[in-house]
């Protein structure tokens, strides 16, 4: 059986959201997505409740919701996905991780990832001025890449 896995907030879900699963269930035979629930990465709580958010990936074909613990879902970006990626593989079940993207760009999503896998020295400089200059961290990030 060939499993797809999706990190998710669906803070609200859209039919962007529905695309990815419907097009996922073509080629995947279960799709299993873990959303973050009362609360959203960014400290906000959900437009809509956890429970109305989970239908709505259920009724677009999701087989399985699995609840983010706040830890993660309020955590940094890197520690969101940290946390989720960890209990997806812990399920022993997840053959591929599905994400969406505004851009459409995997070009330049591949070399984000890489500068992030791999931060350039001028970039790490970069983020440490801005940051004594009161900047926070994620703006900081943002503004030296």
């Amino acid at each position: 059986m060939n499993i797809a896995g999706i990190i998710c907030e669906y803070n609200p879900f859209h039919n962007g959201h529905k695309y990815q699963i419907e097009m996922l269930k073509k080629s995947y035979d279960a799709v299993v997505c873990i959303m973050s629930g009362s609360f959203v990465q960014r400290g906000d709580v959900a437009i809509f409740n956890k429970w109305t958010r989970a239908k709505a990936c259920l009724m677009s074909g999701c087989d399985l919701v699995i609840e983010l613990p706040v830890i993660y879902s309020l955590s940094s970006a890197q520690g969101f996905s940290r946390g989720a990626v960890s209990i997806l593989d812990k399920t022993n079940v997840i053959d591929v991780l599905s994400f969406g993207s505004e851009s459409g760009n995997m070009g330049g999503l591949r070399e984000a990832a890489l500068i992030l896998k791999n931060e350039p020295e001028c970039v790490s400089t970069k983020i440490k001025d801005l940051l004594k200059q009161g900047l926070s961290y994620p703006a900081a990030r943002e503004m030296a890449y």
